[in-house]
């Protein structure tokens, strides 16, 4: 059975200003995940399901229905705020989407094989996909996870700070935990993030970053279940609280019920975090196409 590729397409991008699922960074106007997609498709995957919102619907599907329809199964699910879960009986009104391990769960009931995850607005490179795709296909358990690490100097924006999960990993490229690290920028001395306290803490260009590139068993919708039903009932006040995958992951590891191999990849990220982002991504792929990595019209029939 081929792997399926799971894309959270749900975010409201707050900080680009504007619907940055969709938009064109290609040369054709292809936007960051249909690259992805693309390295997916080209790595063996045979379904993708995008996680959005009702509001975006209308973009969304004007901008990729029918483009690769005919090269991979798709599928959409939603997440919206008050979707439904058994053991919540009322939502307590927010703004804010519940988070990454809640929209991962939306995907349960047409899920049913080893999946990847991936951001809808970042750019993870071919080499990623054809690690994931064969540990996926070959290794892939209910005890068995991975993750594709990153080397953080090579996931920061030029144009304002990030947040990433920086990894604790073993010699044996075993994940011992993610920690969630916000305000990371490239400063005069190096790179530094500011911790709870708002204090400056140091990191390293060579620190492994998860970029949310995650291979996981269909029998992880279970634990991400009842986690989240623990988290709506300690948080469910807390307007801007939200339940990340990485914190499932850490917790399922410090609970010795799963390991998570650490899968690398040497290769330059790209998003679009902020709308200053877009010039650099149009150049990078404008870039790959010249250089053969990838067509000039990706879906051309």
């Amino acid at each position: 059975m081929k792997p399926t590729l799971l894309v959270l397409a749900a975010g409201i991008g707050s900080r680009y200003g504007g619907l940055k699922q969709v938009d064109g960074v290609g040369p054709a106007g292809e936007a960051i995940m249909e690259y992805a997609i693309y390295d997916a498709i080209q790595a063996g995957f045979g379904k993708v399901v995008f996680i959005i919102r009702h509001a975006i619907e209308e973009a969304f599907k004007e901008k990729f229905a029918g483009k690769f329809d005919h090269l991979i199964q798709t599928e959409y699910v939603f997440q919206e705020l008050d979707a439904p879960i058994a053991g919540i009986t009322h939502w307590p009104a927010r703004e804010k989407p519940w988070g990454t391990g809640h929209a991962i769960l939306m995907a349960r009931q047409v899920i049913h094989e080893p999946f990847a995850v991936i951001n809808a607005d970042d750019y993870y490179g071919p080499e990623a996909f054809r690690q994931m795709s064969a540990f996926l296909s070959e290794q892939c358990s209910r005890q068995h996870l991975a993750m594709v690490g990153y080397f953080l100097s090579n996931t920061l924006s030029e144009n304002g700070a990030v947040s990433r999960g920086v990894c604790a990993v073993s010699p044996q490229q075993t994940l011992l935990g993610v920690t969630e690290r916000h305000q990371i920028l490239r400063q005069q001395q190096g790179i530094a993030c500011t911790d709870a306290d708002g204090q400056s803490l140091p990191l390293n260009d060579n620190d492994i970053v998860s970029m949310n590139l995650w291979g996981l068993h269909p029998d992880i919708f279970s634990d991400i279940e009842s986690q989240f039903l623990q988290f709506f009932h300690d948080n469910q006040h807390n307007p801007k609280a939200e339940f990340y995958i990485p914190t499932v992951i850490n917790t399922l590891i410090n609970q010795g019920q799963t390991r998570v191999t650490v899968l690398h990849s040497p290769d330059q990220w790209y998003g679009v975090t902020y709308q200053e982002d877009k010039l650099i991504a149009q150049e990078a792929f404008n870039n790959f196409t010249q250089a053969g990595l990838y067509p000039l019209k990706l879906w051309a029939q």
